[in-house]
């Protein structure tokens, strides 16, 4: 049975000999340079500091300016709280002036928006999952098409949409907002895209091995690794319908099927006519209870945004 061997400094364990041999040359531990950390950047910093006050200071007034009362909106700072704290009367005041008109547009603004948004949203993903997923004849113009739509701005269809719906004897009616709201090019693009990378054609094929038809493959498989898309889309279009505002006021003349951002104008207005009652704190409070449920509903889908960030991170 041999003895293990000592090594010593300067020889080889290798060579029991004592001949000198090579020394390995152990790997220092490599130090981070002050090049290697990320430098901060004073300039964006500020930029963004002041892309951040540009965005909540606008917030924070509305949020103080609806605790005052009328004349308290007058006579006080408009950053800083008056000393009467009306937020509570005014929220009542808001839902019951005017034979509580502003709980009806509420209602106009939840029916645009459930049927005009959510309708937008799935003739998105059903164009948007067709043209990313299957070939056919034309498949380039649509594209052409879909980028020139996006083009567009929606002010420059609202008169020859009210001529061509006028014809039809739809004005004045909800039918006049919720159908040109159907159409989101920038949400059938957006959904055309993301389509593309976040449905791996295999797991297609295997649905359609196993039996499945296209149907059950649109709704058993793909539909569920689009759901950040749609969340995407359905946000996007539900703020541009919950904020619009000329379509409804070229479409729409009786005050019952004003939405909110009609309605509010309307009571704004109310000070420039003859024997009109300035009510701005109700502006100001309506204005206020109208970003609470866009708030609320970035806040609740958020999580679908962050399962989407690994999206198309795997390589295959």
């Amino acid at each position: 049975m041999t003895s293990p061997v000592a090594t010593v400094p300067g020889r080889s364990a290798a060579d029991p000999s004592g001949t000198p041999g090579p020394v390995p040359r152990l790997r220092t531990p490599r130090h981070r340079h002050s090049a290697d950390k990320p430098r901060r950047s004073v300039l964006l910093t500020a930029l963004t500091s002041l892309v951040l006050l540009y965005s909540l200071v606008p917030l924070v007034w509305l949020a103080i300016s609806a605790t005052k009362t009328q004349e308290g909106l007058s006579r006080s700072a408009g950053l800083w709280f008056d000393g009467d704290f009306a937020l509570w009367d005014n929220i009542a005041e808001t839902f019951t002036y005017d034979d509580g008109v502003f709980t009806r547009w509420l209602l106009n603004t939840l029916l645009y928006v459930g049927l005009g948004a959510g309708g937008a949203t799935f003739l998105a993903v059903l164009g948007g999952y067709a043209l990313a997923k299957f070939d056919f004849p034309g498949r380039r113009a649509v594209f052409a098409v879909v980028i020139g739509a996006v083009a567009v701005p929606g002010t420059a269809l609202a008169v020859p949409t009210f001529l061509m719906f006028s014809e039809m004897g739809l004005t004045n009616t909800p039918w006049a907002v919720i159908v040109p709201s159907l159409i989101s090019p920038f949400g059938l693009y957006l959904m055309w895209v993301f389509a593309t990378e976040a449905i791996p054609t295999e797991l297609m094929e295997a649905a359609r091995i196993d039996g499945a038809g296209e149907v059950r493959t649109f709704f058993r498989v793909a539909l569920p690794l689009l759901a950040p898309g749609i969340v995407t889309v359905l946000l996007f279009t539900m703020v541009a319908t919950w904020n619009n505002y000329f379509l409804p006021l070229v479409m729409l003349k009786d005050p019952d099927w004003y939405p909110l951002t009609l309605g509010l104008n309307s009571w704004n207005q109310q000070a420039a006519t003859a024997g009109g009652e300035p009510v701005f704190n109700l502006v100001v409070t309506g204005s206020l209870l109208t970003i609470l449920p866009l708030i609320a509903a970035f806040l609740l889908l958020q999580r679908y945004w962050q399962s989407g960030l690994a999206a198309g991170s795997v390589k295959e």
